[in-house]
């Protein structure tokens, strides 16, 4: 029998915010992740993103802010990446049961007052990157001692980024009477270090295989000489329809292969780290609303982007190693529609790219491109 939101014996208010914005059928991290964290319980999640983790956390969090007229940050969210702590600001805003659950949004590369004068007039929620909160504390202007939940999302990815000192930091301005949510798409080394030194008897929930792409995304491979890719992703946007997001290896390969795009008439834009925030907001928004079919994107750039509807993924430069290629492929396919995932390998890249199927145990169609095909569409 499918378990609906309604068995959660959540309030009326905030059922009736899930039902108004369509939520009834729990993903598995949720049905997993809701009832323990209700409970008061400690969570450990291994899901990947698009696994629909925002709502298993932010659902205990408006809960918990129905119970109590405290003022001033009871619950806090720590992510990796700006653009993620948007999405989740965005998601709270949505499901929360009224006006008196103010939110503030901290992270770097924007202005910092708006962000102040929300923590001032008493947010109830924090959403913040480490480094900009950090600053925040240092500076004196931000208060942690009401906080009762603690979020670490994408914590393998917050380690990556080198913020394990400043979460350390954090977390000890933090009351040790609280709840701690866990949520990474794996657990290795440094994560179970993590695990164990700030959650407390986990409920722990596993969402499928920690690193595995979808089963409804169609992977497939061309094997393509260098300087025939970009011939071979313009014949790839003529025969198929629907959007496409391109992994480039470089910043500088994204502004070229964005830039050749747009001269052979595609709507094509780019997101990388050389990119102002407002230029990443901007390329992001007109991609996900359709105005550019084309968003060319370096890794660091597209960890945590969560746009519905990608029809095609395309690893324009292979991905370094196993886990960048699952994150990759799992931006297409989500919510259960069907997605294509193609990657292109030179021949000197056959071994890399048996080494990802051999990793992943998956194996992808291939095929071989030669330049007559190409001429010949």
């Amino acid at each position: 029998m499918t378990t609906q939101f309604s068995q959660f014996s959540l309030s009326a208010p905030l059922m009736a915010r899930l039902n108004a914005n369509k939520f009834e059928t729990p993903t598995p991290v949720q049905k997993g992740a809701i009832p323990p964290a209700l409970d008061g319980r400690d969570v450990l999640a291994t899901a990947q993103t698009g696994t629909g983790k925002t709502l298993s956390f932010l659902i205990p969090i408006v809960e918990q802010m129905q119970k109590s007229e405290a003022k001033g940050a009871q619950a806090l969210i720590l992510l990796p990446t700006r653009e993620l702590a948007m999405q989740v600001e965005n998601a709270f805003r949505t499901i929360r049961t009224g006006s008196a659950q103010t939110v503030a949004l901290v992270v770097g590369g924007m202005a910092e007052r708006s962000q102040l004068e929300a923590i001032r007039r008493g947010a109830r929620l924090i959403v913040a990157t480490p480094g900009r909160l950090e600053d925040f504390l240092k500076r004196k202007l931000v208060r942690l001692d009401g906080v009762k939940i603690l979020v670490l999302d994408e914590v393998d990815r917050m380690l990556d980024m080198g913020f394990q000192p400043a979460i350390a930091r954090i977390a000890g301005m933090l009351p040790t009477e609280r709840q701690t949510l866990c949520y990474s798409a794996t657990l290795e080394g440094s994560v179970k270090e993590v695990a164990r030194k700030y959650l407390n008897d986990p409920a722990r929930i596993e969402i499928g295989s920690i690193l595995k792409p979808a089963e409804n995304v169609e992977l497939r491979t061309f094997e393509v000489e260098p300087d025939k890719k970009q011939e071979l992703l313009e014949h790839l946007l003529g025969a198929e329809t629907g959007s496409f997001l391109v992994f480039v290896r470089t910043k500088h390969g994204a502004d070229r292969v964005a830039r050749r795009l747009v001269r052979s008439g595609h709507s094509a834009t780019q997101i990388h780290g050389d990119r102002s925030q407002a230029q990443r907001n901007q390329a992001l928004r007109s991609f996900s609303e359709g105005h550019h079919r084309v968003l060319v994107a370096t890794d660091v750039a597209a960890r945590g982007i969560d746009v519905a509807n990608v029809a095609h993924v395309i690893n324009y430069d292979m991905p370094k190693v196993a886990e960048d290629f699952v994150h990759r492929v799992g931006r297409t396919g989500r919510a259960s529609a069907h997605g294509v995932a193609s990657t292109f390998a030179g021949p000197a890249e056959r071994n890399d790219l048996r080494k990802i199927e051999k990793t992943l145990s998956i194996s992808m169609k291939r095929f071989r491109v030669r330049s007559a095909d190409l001429n010949a569409a």
